[in-house]
């Protein structure tokens, strides 16, 4: 298996008056299997980039690893498996798992991660400049948006910079990548994510069960969403823009 993540593709173009044949770009989505010390726990499609992060962080929300400190070794091998190997308990009972609207096989979460209390946030809060910073440094990371226009975007902002960016055709695999790099100890469990997906219940979920206190989005929350932000004490907004953001719970951490 390649490590390839587009492809050029011919197209018709058809208007009215005429037709036009063009190239496109499309990305590549690849199916890979995730396994957990050499058993297999479940399957997705992704963009090849990230990988390593994508399989500790699809773990993490199936609720099989649940803090930084466990993750030991991620392996990706050739033929489309992700091998992480962790220090959790073995031979458990595989966890009940509620089917969320997402796609792509990461649209699931852990019935135990839904419920119970949840665990302090790591507190910090962040400019209005800073928003704006956040988000044109993002957007600039990868011409992979723009060009084939399916493409998400997630990224973490600490300490005031951007310490962690990734993308995937699922909007929840990159917040997935940026949970395994959390896990792994690659980037730090606090500051702000902004996605350009919309923040629906398992995507603000996975941001609190981390400590994430800051979840920012380009488009909107659903009520579930925001309803888990109300329980978890997190501070949610949508239609984030340079210069402007719409929060929808506990925007005493948004400095103007």
């Amino acid at each position: 298996m390649n490590n390839q993540i587009t492809l050029r593709q011919k197209t018709v173009v058809i208007s009215a008056d005429s037709r036009e044949e063009r190239e496109e770009t499309l990305a590549i989505e690849v199916p890979y299997t995730i396994a957990l010390n050499d058993e297999k726990i479940g399957a997705s499609m992704v963009l090849a980039t990230g990988l390593e992060e994508f399989g500790a962080g699809f773990l993490f929300g199936q609720g099989y690893i649940t803090k930084p400190g466990q993750v030991r070794e991620v392996l990706v091998c050739p033929e489309g498996r992700i091998s992480v190997h962790a220090d959790v308990e073995e031979g458990s009972e595989p966890k009940e798992v509620i089917v969320t609207s997402g796609c792509g096989g990461t649209g699931k979460i852990s019935k135990e991660m839904l419920e119970g209390a949840f665990d302090p946030l790591n507190e910090c809060s962040i400019s209005l400049d800073e928003v704006s910073q956040f988000i044109r440094e993002m957007l600039q990371q990868s011409p992979l948006g723009p060009l084939t226009h399916c493409i998400h975007g997630c990224g973490l902002w600490a300490d005031g910079r951007l310490q962690g960016f990734y993308e995937d055709v699922g909007r929840h695999n990159a917040v997935d990548k940026i949970i395994g790099a959390i896990l792994m100890g690659k980037i730090p469990a606090t500051g702000a994510v902004y996605t350009t997906g919309r923040l629906t219940s398992d995507m603000v979920l996975k941001c609190a069960r981390i400590g994430i206190p800051i979840v920012l989005s380009r488009t909107s929350p659903s009520s579930l969403g925001l309803a888990i932000a109300r329980r978890a004490g997190v501070t949610l907004a949508g239609y984030a823009r340079p210069g402007r953001l719409n929060v929808f719970n506990a925007p005493e951490r948004i400095i103007c």
